[in-house]
Parts: structure tokens; sequence; C-alpha cells
């Protein structure tokens, strides 16, 4: 992080207390912060600047610019990542369509664009302009036959291929972390973890190329999980730019919670609904400051998004509604249902992806990640082709199914027989089915089982893959077979029971498009366990704010079924397959273990090393810090007494010795090491002492051996501690590490302890 050397022409006999090193208080990586410590210095930093202020004009300029400078910053992340996620979604758009064909007025067109302008179009025909050419007609110059449609068909095969194979390769080569959703991770990294490179410049880069690539291949998945990665990079790389945030830790893990809720607000178009998700899903440590503050990042993110209006209908997203038929209360039922199924499929995907992932670690088949892509992808490409419903985007499929049926609607979902009841309005009385309403039902059917099947592998390879997207879409195809089951069966008994009282012949009492949003809402809540945020996500992005009641009954309900099964969600499932050191605030502490239960040194390990006040000299400490690998060493008064006294850290107490011995003078290996206040007078034949009071935190958390492990847990939770050491009658007796107690809850709940990977 920061280079070791001071500033040039430092006089050489300067103390070590008089300014701080570079490098004392950064953290090595894949290690934890301490939260306790970065918010003290923050405070001291505070107050520093507080009291300047009051001295002089400038001194006031630089406070107001201080606290001005968190507002800044999010002003410029809300810009950052609403430019790139109009970029993505428009870059997508075009690829997308490119596997289909092109459009000869300009390559860079997409079908819809290049369909605007042209005056051939008819209303039923939208889609069909001669501007643009499918791939067969440019190749063979026929678009009708079936040597036509295997051209079309080997053409997108090789486009999805090719895309895919660009997308694996460039994370591969350049930015291995760019695979995957990164939400886990970003949990993680929001926990207190440190994870080097993770939200760096190539990440964000590559990932932001690579997205586009993996959901242009048709893969089914998603971009709103890697949206939210990318605003985290955003986040974490114009922290740099200022110095509170750059220096630490604690501060800027703040703003990262507030770029997750861009990602979620530029992903969807859901600013309120992003705030929520950061604070209920993703946060750890989520003050009211950071509320406020990524409330107004969402806020301009959004109308960034607005601004360049990728879509081209000046919404944010793709699905919005425009019904507003009313519901009634005997459709909770199937509401609920819908609610069962999206936890029972939730629940069900997670054990699936869960055990398909475990493999990819444990076999060979991880050895081959390009291979593995290619496979799935070909998989996906040769099967989607022929059913309509998976060969258009996902995010297309999704706004047809929410989409209510007008009379002007070309859409074979809406090929109803049409009743000569004439009605003033656009709404629609419900219709019996034609045969191809029904084709259309049996295509979506397989479509729902493809979507389940294939989504379980293609979550976790290496291309950026988003899981949103996918689940709505099982909810969605799921909720539109039911709105149409019932919407039939309304029209064909309306004189039953259920239907009495408020479905006349002729009216509209059933909207399907509400059924698929109900169920995209469920199996979006099966698999990721939100609840507040997911409504308000749904209500945000299709507008449908009568429809918060029908929500929140399928968003619970699926929380309920999929909680009952397993307790956690997909994210949750894959911190612990990866094994990052993540204390979930969700899972209860139920043993009646105590502290000395789970501290080290255990009763056959050889004592704790210990750092002594003032009798050891700097050779003793230098073997200590090499023949050990722990992050630190607590300060006893002496090794008979074993009183405590403090806590060093082993990156502070190296860089520390380094640099005396570079720039003071007389400091050797036989110089004794002073951790006290007080240096007492020296023979004058010894060497110079190295006082080393400064780099030794003097408050360390300590615990009584008797403390129940709960109490422990919990103070490690809330207070982000790293470590935590263990006295009897103020004696010490052992440490606590936040590694150890992941490792106890392991073995407590039955697994293997050691899959916890890092300190």
């Amino acid at each position: 992080m920061h280079s070791q050397e001071g500033v040039n022409g430092v006089p050489k006999l300067m103390d070590l207390l008089d300014e701080p090193l570079p490098g004392v208080g950064t953290y090595e990586d894949f290690n934890t912060i301490d939260w306790v410590r970065e918010k003290s210095k923050d405070r001291d930093r505070h107050r520093e600047i507080t009291n300047k202020s009051k001295e002089s004009t400038w001194a006031l300029m630089k406070s107001v610019s201080d606290a001005f400078s968190g507002w800044l910053l999010m002003l410029l992340i809300g810009l950052m990542a609403g430019a790139l996620a109009g970029g993505i979604d428009i870059s997508a758009h075009w690829l997308t369509d490119l596997k289909g064909g092109v459009c000869l007025n300009g390559f860079w067109f997409n079908h819809e664009h290049c369909c605007w302008n042209s005056n051939e179009t008819t209303f039923v025909e939208r889609d069909k302009c001669p501007q643009w050419k499918s791939w067969a007609e440019l190749i063979i110059g026929t678009a009708e036959g079936s040597f036509a449609y295997i051209v079309n068909y080997v053409m997108y095969v090789c486009w999805a291929l090719l895309f895919a194979f660009l997308a694996v390769s460039l994370v591969r080569a350049f930015a291995p972390y760019a695979c995957g959703s990164g939400i886990p991770e970003i949990k993680t990294i929001l926990s207190g973890f440190i994870i080097r490179g993770y939200l760096g410049k190539w990440t964000l880069v590559i990932k932001t190329i690579t997205l586009v690539l993996a959901v242009s291949s048709g893969l089914s998945l998603g971009k709103e999980g890697p949206l939210i990665h990318v605003a985290c990079c955003c986040g974490n790389i114009l922290c740099h730019v200022f110095t509170k945030y750059r220096k630490n830790e604690a501060k800027r893990r703040e703003v990262l919670s507030a770029a997750a809720a861009v990602g979620v607000s530029v992903a969807f178009g859901a600013p309120i609904g992003g705030v929520l998700f950061s604070l209920e899903e993703v946060s750890y440590y989520f003050p009211l400051k950071t509320l406020w503050r990524s409330f107004f990042a969402a806020l301009v993110a959004a109308f960034t998004l607005r601004s360049i209006n990728p879509f081209g209908n000046s919404r944010l997203v793709l699905f919005y509604v425009e019904f507003h038929s009313p519901w009634h209360l005997l459709e909770l039922v199937p509401f609920i249902l819908l609610g069962i199924f999206g936890g029972l499929w939730g629940a069900a995907f997670i054990r699936a992806n869960i055990a398909w992932c475990r493999r990819r670690k444990t076999t060979r088949l991880g050895h081959y990640p390009v291979l593995e892509v290619l496979v799935v992808t070909a998989v996906t490409a040769v099967l989607a082709f022929p059913n309509e419903y998976t060969r258009m985007s996902t995010s297309e499929l999704i706004s047809e199914l929410f989409n209510d049926c007008t009379l002007l609607d070309s859409s074979k979902l809406c090929d109803y027989i049409n009743v000569n009841i004439t009605k003033s309005s656009n709404e629609l009385a419900d219709r019996p089915a034609s045969t191809n309403v029904y084709m259309a039902m049996w295509q979506l059917a397989l479509a729902l089982v493809f979507k389940m099947l294939i989504t379980v592998v293609t979550f976790g390879m290496k291309v950026p893959s988003g899981l949103f997207i996918p689940s709505m879409a099982v909810g969605a195809i799921a909720g539109r077979l039911l709105g149409v089951a019932m919407e039939q069966l309304a029209y064909y008994h309306h004189d039953w029971v259920i239907f009495r009282g408020w479905c006349s012949p002729g009216a509209d009492c059933i909207t399907p498009g509400l059924y698929a949003m109900v169920g995209a809402a469920a199996c979006l809540g099966g698999v990721t366990r939100m609840t507040v945020s997911l409504v308000v996500i749904m209500f945000e992005l299709t507008g449908g704010l009568e429809y918060i009641v029908p929500l929140m009954a399928a968003a619970m309900t699926s929380k309920w079924v999929a909680d009952a099964i397993g307790r956690e969600g997909i994210y949750e499932a894959h911190i612990r397959l990866n094994g990052y050191p993540f204390l979930e605030a969700k899972e209860e502490f139920s043993h009646k273990t105590l502290a000395m239960d789970v501290m080290r040194p255990r009763r056959s390990d050889p004592p704790l090393s210990v750092l002594t006040q003032d009798s050891m000299t700097v050779e003793d400490v230098e073997t200590l810090i090499t023949e050990t690998s722990y992050s630190g060493f607590p300060v006893v008064v002496s090794h008979e007494s074993q009183r405590l006294v403090g806590f060093a850290l082993r990156r502070d107490l190296t860089i520390s010795i380094e640099n005396a011995r570079r720039r003071q003078d007389g400091i050797v290996s036989t110089s004794r090491v002073f951790f006290t206040e007080y240096t007492p007078p020296q023979a004058p034949s010894s060497p110079a002492p190295l006082k080393l009071r400064s780099v030794m935190d003097l408050s360390p958390f300590t615990v009584t051996d008797h403390t129940p492990m709960e109490i422990v847990v919990d103070i490690f939770r809330k207070l982000g501690l790293r470590q935590c050491l263990v006295t009897h009658n103020g004696r010490l007796l052992g440490i606590i590490t936040k590694k150890d107690i992941l490792k106890h809850m392991a073995q407590m709940a039955n697994r293997d302890p050691d899959s916890i990977l890092f300190n």
C-alpha cells in the first residue's frame, strides 16, 4: 500500500513518537481490519481539524472542504456508475441483436433502432423492416425455408460461443476477480475483510467489458449482481482521490455501502430499493450518515442513467408496466401459492448450485474454466434457439411476461379469440384462449424447465454472472402460466363460488401480467432471502404501486418456506463455500461454551507468544516475529506476572524496527525495547534503547475466561473486532481471534473447521 520510506532530509535522531510512519496501521492482504482502531483514528483526525479550524481562515476552508468531500465523492460515484451502466445496457442490447442479424443503415444500430425510422414497418410486424437483415438473408438471400433456419441457428450458436470465449479469456488473462456476481465478496469486504485488487482498476475495466459479452452470449445470467460490483469498484477507485477515505479502511467501507446502493439503483432503476438493499442485504456497518449519502448517490446515478436513456423509452428499466386493474382478495390464494413455489425453488436452487460449485472446487472440473464456459454456452444456445421465449434475451422475456394484453398486441401470448364485447377503454375483458396461446403456454413450460436447470450450472462459472434476472425469469414464467390458467378458469366457470361475487362475464377480472410480477418477486426472494428491499425494488421496477400487498404476501411466504428448508440465502452459502471470514449477523449462537473453550493456546499447545514491556532486546523481538506467524502479540509486564499492558501488531513492529535501524543512531540487535512510558536511565556503555509505545494498542479488548461464547460472538459482531484477549484475575491466559470463532461455530455445526481460509 504505502512506501516504507519516510520523508527525505529528516534529522537523524528523530524520536519515533513524533510522526506516524508510513505503513504503520495498514493491513496485509487477506486480513481483517480493526474497526475500533479505524474509527478512533478518524475521530482523532476530525477532532484535530475542528480544533485547528478556529485558528485561521485557511484551516476553516480546509475543515469545510473535508466535510464536503463525502458528498462530492457520492456525486462522482453516482455519475461514473450511471454512465457505465448506460453503456453496458446499450452495448448488451446491440450485441444480443447481432446474434440474429445486422442493420444495413449502420451495423451499430440494434434491431429496434434500425426499424425506428423505416416507413415500411406495419404495426403487426413492427420488427420487420427491409433495413434489418437476418444472417440467412445476408448469406443465402432468403429468410424462408428450412435452410435459412439452419443458417440462422448456426450463426446464433457461433456468435454465442464467440462472446462467451472472449468473456472467459479476458477474465482469465487480466482479472480473475471479475468472475461471478461479486456480492458474496463485497459482503465479506464490507464486514471488514481485505481482498486487494478485488475492487481495483483492472477488475473494473474487465468486468465492464466481459459483463456485456456474457449477457449477450445468451447464457442464463443477469447483469444486476455484477453492476453492484462495478459500482463498488468505482467507489473504491474514487476513494483514492480523497485522503480521508484513502487512509481509513472503515471510512472506505461506508463509501462502499453507498456504492452498493448505487449498483442496484442503476441495475433496476430503483434508487430507494438500492438503499434498502444495501441496508438489508450487503452492509455490515450502516450509520445514518451513510443512509443519507447512499440515498443521494443512488439519486445521482438514476438521474445519470435517465439522461443517457439506454432503452429509448424514457424509463430506467425494461419492465415498466402500465396496467392498473384492481386485484381481488381471493386472488391472494394463488399469490401465496406462487410464494410457496418461489421458496421451494429458491431452496432447491441453492442446494443444487452449491453442490455443483463444490464439485467444481474439488474435482478436475475446476481445472478447465474456459472449456466449461464454452460447453455450457453451446448447450444453452443449441437448446435456446428453437424456443422463441428462450431465444430472446432474458430481460426482454420478463418484460413480455409482465406485459398485459391490449388490443394492439402482436405477441403470441396475447393472441386470444376476440369475442365481440365492446368496451370503451383499452382494457380487454377476459377472453377464451386460442390455439396460439396454448402453444405459447407449452413453449413457456419448456422454457421454465430449461431456465431452472441451466441456471444451476451457469451461476458461479468464470464469467461475470448475476442471479437476479434468471430467478425473476423462472418466477415470471411460472406466474404467467398460473395467471393464464386462472384467467381461463374465470372465463369458463364464472358461476363458481370463488368467482361469483366479483367476476361477471365480460369483465376484466384477472391480469396474467400481475401473476408474473408476483412470481418473479417470490422466486427472487426464495433465492436471496430479501424481503423489504425486494418489494420496493419490484414496485419501483414495474411502477405497480397498487400491487404492494400481493408482492409482500408472496415475498414473505417465499422467505418462510425457503428458511424452513435451509437457513441461508445464496450469497451466505457462497461465502461459506469459499471460506471467507464472515460473521453472519442473522445466525444465532446457541451453544453453552465459554471463552476458555475457544481461546488459544489450548491445554496441549505451547504457551502464548508474548512481548514483555521492558526486558526484551530488538533481537528477541525479531526472533519472535520470524518464528511465529501471528498477526499480533500481547504485551505483558513480565513472563512471571503475565499482567496485561497492551497489544502490538506484527506489521507495525516490523516496520518500526526496520525504520529505527535505518534512521536512529545506535539501534543494534542488543538494544533494549521499551513499551513503557519512561525509559529508565541506561548505563553509558549500553546501546540506545528503542521506544515502541506508540505502536502499542493501550486498550485491547479483554474478556474473562468465564465469559459465555454468545457474548463474545456478539462483541465481535457489533464492534467488528479482530482479536480479543482472555484474562483470569487480571492475568493474561490466551487470545481469541475472529478465525477461532468461525472455526468454533463450524465445529459446533458439524462442518469442517478448516474450511475457513484466512486469518
